[in-house]
C-alpha cells in the first residue's frame, strides 16, 4: 500500500505561521527612542539601550536625564567676547521663538567651544531651553529623537561635540538630511549645534585638488568630491570660529578662573610666571589648559 500524499497546509495555518514569523522580526527591528523624565535634569543624553543581530539596535535608544550638568556662566568665559554674543543672540532668538541658525563652532582646541554651548543652556534653561546630547556614532537615529521631541514645549539643542566624519560613516548622511534638503526637516523647536576642529567636517586630501577646474578666463570650479565635502558645513546658517590665544589672553583667562575658584589678587598676579611656564609644558595657550593650571593652583594653594 503506498503512503497517502503530504496534506497541503490550510490557509489558517499558513497564517499562524506569518504571524509567528512576523512576531520574531519584530523582536529585531529597532523601537523609538523612549521618552524620559522631562523635568529630571536641563540635559540628556541620547545612549543606545542594546543591540541585537547583526550588530544593529534592537531596541533603539533612550534619552538618559544628565544628573550633574557642569554649571558654567557665559561671564566666566573671556577672550571670546565676539563668538560669545553671536551664539548667545541665535540662542536668544531660538528660545523666543524667533527664526535662529544651526550653528558649527569651529577652531584651535580647548578655546571654548563646548564651554560656550553649555553657558548658553545655563543662561537660557529657565527659558525652557534643553540639551540633547548625541554621538557621532548615534546620528544615524536623529530623525527618531527630531519626532521624539517634536511635540513638546521646550527647545531643543541637539549638541555634537567634536564632529567630524571619515569617509562613508552612516552618521553623515543623517545630520545632512536633517539640517537641510531632506523631506523630514527638523521641527521648529529644535536647533544643532555642533564644535568641531574642521571647519569641513570631512579629511581633506591633497589629491583632491586635481578635481579643480580652471576655465580659460580664470575661473575657478571645484569638483564634486570637494563640493560633496563641503556641502555639509555650508547647511550650518552660522559659523563660529575660535583662534588661537596670545600670551596676554591666555594670563586674562588665568586671572579669570583663579579667581572663580576664589584665589586673592595678590597670589593670582603672583601665579603668572607659573602659569606660564604650565602652558609652555603642554605646549598650548588654549583656555582649557589655563582653566586646568587655575585648578591646580587652586587646590594647592587651598589652605
Amino acid at each position: 500500500m503506498s503512503p497517502s500524499p503530504p496534506t497541503a497546509p490550510t490557509l489558517d495555518t499558513l497564517l499562524r505561521r506569518a504571524d509567528s514569523l512576523l512576531a520574531r522580526l519584530e523582536t529585531l527591528l529597532p523601537l523609538p527612542a523612549a521618552e524620559p523624565d522631562w523635568h529630571a535634569s536641563i540635559a540628556f543624553r541620547y545612549r543606545k539601550r542594546a543591540h541585537g543581530a547583526f550588530g544593529a539596535s534592537a531596541h533603539g535608544g533612550v534619552l538618559v536625564p544628565v544628573r550633574h550638568v557642569g554649571a558654567i556662566a557665559l561671564a566666566n568665559l573671556k577672550e571670546v567676547d565676539a563668538q560669545k554674543e553671536r551664539l548667545r543672540a541665535n540662542t536668544a532668538q531660538f528660545v523666543a521663538g524667533r527664526s535662529a541658525n544651526n550653528v558649527l563652532l569651529t577652531g584651535a582646541r580647548g578655546t571654548g567651544k563646548s564651554s560656550l554651548i553649555k553657558a548658553c543652556l545655563h543662561e537660557f534653561a529657565p527659558q525652557g531651553l534643553r540639551l540633547i546630547e548625541v554621538d557621532k556614532a548615534d546620528l544615524v537615529d536623529l530623525p527618531d529623537i527630531v519626532d521624539l521631541v517634536a511635540e513638546r514645549p521646550e527647545r531643543f539643542i541637539v549638541f555634537c561635540d567634536d564632529l567630524s566624519f571619515d569617509e562613508g560613516e552612516p552618521g553623515y548622511k543623517a545630520l545632512k538630511s536633517i539640517l537641510d534638503g531632506s523631506v523630514a526637516q527638523a521641527s521648529d523647536n529644535v536647533l544643532i549645534y555642533a564644535t568641531s576642529n574642521r571647519r569641513h567636517l570631512l579629511p581633506e586630501y591633497m589629491k583632491e585638488n586635481l578635481t579643480y577646474q580652471h576655465t580659460e578666463d580664470g575661473e575657478v570650479h571645484p569638483g564634486e568630491v570637494i563640493e560633496e565635502k563641503i556641502s555639509l558645513s555650508e547647511r550650518f546658517g552660522l559659523w563660529i570660529s575660535f583662534y588661537p590665544f596670545t600670551q596676554d589672553e591666555y594670563l586674562a583667562i588665568v586671572a579669570q578662573w583663579l579667581r572663580n575658584f576664589g584665589v586673592p589678587e595678590d597670589a593670582i598676579a603672583a601665579a603668572r610666571q607659573e602659569s606660564l611656564v604650565w602652558a609652555l609644558e603642554r605646549g598650548s595657550r588654549s583656555g582649557r589648559v589655563a582653566w586646568q593650571f587655575a585648578r591646580d593652583y587652586a587646590g594647592r594653594h587651598a589652605a
